[in-house]
């Protein structure tokens, strides 16, 4: 499992896990919210090229109604398999969303971003189970940590 300082946190394992015991769609469905077009460009192209199914958001507003209506369906074939957030957006913040998937009991896997990172947003994130990339990173580590939360091949 990938985590990017090297070590493989309890909320990392236990995101895996639940994720391992769920039918997902084909390609897998990945929502990537950022309110700075240019890296929500960067990160899509990324992921297209991988070959996800990929839904923008720009700000916090417009994920949170995504979330929201991929939750209250209860599909059998999740509508979404993986979400990449920056942590600092218009509306709702990243972790305020994450907080609220959690509390819902909804342990879809979540990657974090923010260029503001602290250990306080690094312990609140691990904590509710998501992986934080500090910005700027190198995107082959963000695919990587998107394939091992969403495996494509």
């Amino acid at each position: 499992m990938f985590e990017p300082s090297g070590r493989v946190s309890s909320s990392f394992k236990a995101v895996s896990s639940a994720r391992a015991n769920k039918i997902v769609r084909w390609p897998p469905r990945v929502v990537v919210a950022e309110d700075d077009d240019e890296m929500r460009r960067l990160v899509v192209e990324a992921l297209l090229k991988d070959g996800y199914e990929v839904e923008e958001a720009r700000d916090g507003g417009r994920l949170l109604v995504r979330a929201a209506a991929y939750y209250t369906r209860r599909a059998k074939v999740a509508d979404v398999d993986l979400i990449v957030s920056d942590v600092r957006m218009p509306i709702c913040s990243g972790l305020q969303i994450l907080q609220g998937l959690r509390e819902a009991n909804w342990h879809i896997p979540v990657i974090l971003m923010t260029a503001f990172g602290d250990d306080a947003t690094r312990a609140r994130a691990e904590g509710l189970g998501a992986i934080l990339f500090d910005k700027p990173f190198d995107m082959d580590d963000l695919r990587t940590a998107v394939r091992s939360l969403a495996p494509i091949d």
